[in-house]
């Protein structure tokens, strides 16, 4: 392991639990003997028993796939070395990367044949969200966000037009509003005759009659593309009582599936930060878990929605599920934890763990009320795995959870993020490791750019970041994703799906935008919130995915000269005024992230960029940044005096942004003191020698620091 990947912890007597050869620190050994094994039929000692066996038979194997990493990259290093200047063949590119491994031969023709799926996952199109787990409010509204109202999202937003000022209603607004939603049900759910604005009430004569489904009360509920719509019947209400049908709302299923995250998105470095991943997880699994929380001066208690009961036109009742299915990010092979030491003293490898607790955690579930997968499954995405051969010790390890739980083989399904370089060149023989618990492949534009920085360091100076969606090798990447999943039998079986819209307060822009996933065959796309959802959830009722998917069926699979085009910037010329835009804008966008990550915890939030426009930022941006901007130090189109100026400068700014933040601990003028201001530096001075370009090493390193610094100051 590359140093820094290891956070450090206070070892003293006491801290630890001796458990099966493992020293397992106390609160975690806690967490698993009094929470999370009561109401499984494993015994404690079997359970560190196998745990122990797990460590002892697979941690040296993910070492051993770290180290090819690091071989591999320095092989492709010293070829670019040796070519520096010259254009890169790719005949001759693609032999080399075949003779050291990194690409592999494509695997006969196959369909992947996972049982037991929901069909929200399998055969079901629409929005995907992305939570941290470890903010409890954010994650029950996400997971309640299956259902969401089409004129609050409208009407709150800036979808139509501005987003409205002060607290009163608009009537010229709310009619904007009604309007389009009316709209939308002529276009997806047409009547009979007439439009929806002349519906005066009762049940509607539909153009096809199948989409009626169902009643609960006077509400209406209809489908299209497999998706519900719920026809809110309330002539009380404010809305209701002036619409000539009673309509007050319509509410549209939009979020079927919801990943919580327990890796880019949160800053989890030590056992206490895995503990509180882990007790979140367990109540969103067993249906406790509240959030309490003030708002307009009130203490609110947040918990999970109800399922939902209707009525069938024939007399016979149904229910739809209440809240989105859930999935589970684990972290990737890369880090260790210090929540559990290995016999030889060094921290075991932290996504084993993730996989290991997080399934124990969700057998609840499959051996009990199945509460969020009716079929009995269990869904963990995978993130960062790098070829086909980190793909197939994912699947013996959760081969080992399961027997370790006593779980059917291939009950835990696996997600695979196609977010790096040598999956997305090798993702046939990476979709047949996995084919018999394949669920999900996405691609992650943001985090595959920073390994295509990383991976082709030594090509030459890299174009600018604004530039990158318009490199080819970015239209082969998303087009390969979808045409080699169309091909592995992914249609009706799995879920392929596209990255995030990560400005959540441009409505209007996403809702133009986004319908372009649903139309590439997509079926399903990251969204920020539970309101994008239900926006996005129109583009699902506009575009028929599974047609769209017959349709590119029979196309050819983008070509891998494409997809391995490095973005170099040929013959470069760029003004000064050009190069000091470039780092300001990276170098603003690094400290606005990681302020927040090293003395505050937080792993994704809204952040302003340098044009104070709130993004979602994540590791993943960071990680783009950092790398171009280490990538730019290598090639001297910057000096190191320009990237510090840029640093200081951005300082300024991002303490600014953060003024009205109580919590915030300025870095101007604290720069040699503030743990944030030097992880920021590290990341970008010290970028060229972090494990594939990744930031976590630096980024715990330091938040580990900030910790000890605010434990010893309390003390």
């Amino acid at each position: 392991m590359a140093e820094g990947n290891h956070a450090s912890v206070d070892q003293t007597a006491g801290h630890y639990q001796y458990r099966a050869g493992l020293n397992v620190a106390t609160c975690l050994a806690s967490f698993i003997e009094q929470r999370a094994l009561p109401g499984t039929d494993i015994d404690s000692d079997h359970f560190w028993h196998g745990v122990a066996d797990i460590y002892d038979r697979l941690a040296p194997e993910n070492a051993r796939l770290l180290a090819v990493r690091d071989e591999l990259q320095a092989r492709i290093d010293t070829w670019l070395e040796q070519r520096a200047g010259q254009p890169i063949d790719q005949a001759d590119y693609q032999a080399f990367l075949r003779e050291i491994g990194y690409l592999v031969d494509e695997p006969a023709p196959f369909a992947i044949s996972p049982r037991n799926v929901d069909p929200e996952v399998a055969s079901l199109s629409g929005p995907q969200l992305v939570v941290p787990i470890l903010n409890a409010r954010f994650l029950l509204n996400a997971a309640n966000a299956r259902w969401g109202s089409l004129y609050d999202a409208l009407y709150g937003t800036n979808a139509l037009s501005d987003a409205p000022a002060g607290h009163g209603y608009d009537p010229a607004r709310g009619a904007e509003v009604i309007a389009w939603a009316k709209a939308f049900l002529d276009r997806v759910v047409p009547l009979a005759t007439g439009t929806w604005s002349d519906w005066t009430g009762g049940v509607p004569a539909l153009a096809d009659p199948g989409q009626f489904v169902g009643m609960a009360g006077e509400q209406l509920l209809l489908r299209h593309n497999g998706l519900h719509i719920q026809l809110v019947i309330d002539r009380d209400h404010p809305i209701g009582r002036d619409d000539p049908a009673g309509l007050a709302d319509v509410e549209l299923e939009a979020a079927l599936t919801t990943i919580a995250d327990l890796e880019d998105s949160i800053a989890a470095v030590d056992a206490a930060d895995k503990v509180a991943v882990y007790d979140n997880w367990l109540g969103l699994i067993d249906g406790t878990l509240e959030a309490r929380f003030e708002k307009n001066g009130r203490v609110e208690t947040r918990r999970l929605a109800q399922d939902r009961q209707y009525v069938a036109p024939d007399g016979s009742a149904f229910t739809l599920p209440g809240r989105s299915l859930m999935f589970v990010r684990n972290v990737g092979h890369l880090m260790t934890t210090p929540a559990v030491l290995l016999p030889d003293g060094s921290e075991a490898p932290e996504g084993i763990l993730d996989g290991i607790v997080t399934a124990l955690i969700a057998s609840r579930d499959v051996n009990g009320a199945r509460a969020n997968s009716r079929a009995g499954s269990i869904y963990i995405v995978k993130p960062k795995m790098h070829g086909p051969d980190e793909v197939a010790f994912t699947n013996r390890l959760f081969d080992a959870i399961e027997d370790l739980i006593g779980l059917e083989r291939h009950t835990i399904k696996v997600g695979v993020m196609d977010e790096e370089r040598r999956t997305s060149a090798n993702l046939a023989a990476c979709i047949a490791a996995v084919k018999d618990r394949l669920v999900f492949i996405n691609t992650g534009f943001l985090d595959r750019t920073g390994d295509e920085i990383h991976t082709s360091m030594a090509a030459g100076p890299m174009i600018r970041k604004g530039e990158m969606k318009g490199a080819p090798w970015i239209k082969a990447y998303e087009d390969r994703n979808v045409q080699i999943g169309l091909a592995c039998g992914l249609a009706g079986r799995a879920q392929i799906g596209k990255g995030m819209w990560a400005a959540p307060d441009r409505m209007a822009d996403m809702l133009r935008e986004k319908i372009a996933h649903p139309l590439s065959g997509a079926s399903t796309a990251w969204v920020p919130s539970p309101t994008a959802a239900t926006l996005h959830a129109t583009h699902y009722h506009l575009v028929d995915v599974a047609a769209r998917q017959e349709e590119r069926r029979s196309e050819p699979v983008a070509p891998l000269d494409a997809l391995l085009t490095v973005p170099i910037a040929q013959g470069h010329n760029w003004a000064p005024d050009e190069i000091r835009e470039e780092l300001e804008n990276d170098a603003q966008g690094i400290l606005g992230y990681v302020v927040r990550w090293i003395d505050q915890g937080v792993g994704c939030s809204k952040v302003p960029d340098i044009h104070d426009i709130g993004l979602m930022e994540d590791r993943a941006t960071l990680r783009i940044s950092s790398q171009l901007l280490a990538n730019w130090l290598r090639h001297g189109v910057a000096t190191r005096d320009e990237v510090e100026t840029a640093l200081r400068r951005m300082a300024a700014k991002v303490d600014a942004q953060n003024a009205g933040d109580p919590a915030y601990q300025p870095m101007t003028g604290h720069e040699a003191d503030s743990l944030a201001y030097q992880a920021a530096h590290a990341l970008v001075f010290m970028g060229e020698a972090q494990p594939n370009g990744y930031t976590e090493p630096l980024l715990h390193r330091y938040r580990a620091a900030a910790k000890a610094r605010t434990a010893a100051s309390a003390a």
